[in-house]
């Protein structure tokens, strides 16, 4: 596995009709997560992963990563949205998709797809149409749509929201599962709890702005910003 690690944001700005959303950041990301980003609503949580998976595109500066070959990084990247996008075929055939797309063969991408379907626990639906799963179901399926790309870096966009606690459980462990096999993690999340159980590391955004990026323990002992020890005591900031 070829490691996209460290990417480096130099004095990166997205900006929308004018209204800067972030930046201008300059900042080097390295490996070793789970790396969760937290902030307030609008702080530009998402459109930081969006730009480091080039959704967005900087209208100042860039965003560059460690192999000198930069035309091939976004393929070892996948992206998860927070309502995952559910193709109108089954739940194995949506999974097997990315590697037929990929010039695998399609009984053997559906095969590679069947293991991957058992493995989180979705093979009794294995036949169901996608868009007719449940919202847990679709997050799940959707992770192991990525998953099975084998990417160096897994960008997941609050990928519990509006889930109950069962689907959340069973989408931590799957975070947890990818980090342990070398898989690097970058995600947001809005609920504290979760970000003190699978974060190694922690981006603040404020404002645009990255104001900590540090180990998540640090971080939790006693962030370094007034504006970050204010949001995780649960105040507006």
């Amino acid at each position: 596995m070829v490691s996209l690690f460290p990417i480096q944001l130099n004095e990166a700005l997205v900006s929308k009709k004018s209204k800067v959303i972030l930046g201008p950041v300059s900042a080097q990301i390295k490996a070793g997560g789970p790396t969760v980003v937290i902030g307030p609503n609008g702080a530009g949580k998402t459109t930081l992963l969006r730009l480091i998976h080039g959704l967005e595109r900087a209208r100042e500066g860039d965003v560059t990563f460690a192999p000198s070959d930069q035309s091939k990084v976004y393929k070892k990247q996948c992206f998860v949205f927070q309502k995952p996008i559910m193709l109108r075929r089954s739940a194995l055939d949506n999974v097997a998709y990315p590697l037929i797309l990929d010039g695998v063969k399609k009984a053997q991408a559906r095969e590679q797809a069947h293991q991957m379907i058992e493995r989180i626990g979705l093979g009794g639906v294995a036949s169901t149409q996608a868009t007719y799963l449940s919202g847990g179901e679709s997050q799940k399926l959707a992770i192991a749509r990525a998953l099975i790309t084998n990417p160096d870096l897994l960008i997941l966009d609050e990928p519990t929201a509006s889930l109950d606690a069962s689907a959340t459980r069973d989408i931590e462990a799957l975070i947890v599962d990818a980090a342990k096999s070398g898989i690097e993690i970058m995600m947001t999340t809005q609920h504290m709890g979760q970000a003190r159980r699978l974060a190694k590391k922690i981006i603040f955004v404020h404002k645009g702005q990255l104001l900590e990026m540090t180990e998540a323990k640090s971080f939790w002992n006693g962030p370094k910003s007034d504006e970050a020890l204010r949001f995780i005591n649960g105040e507006i900031v």
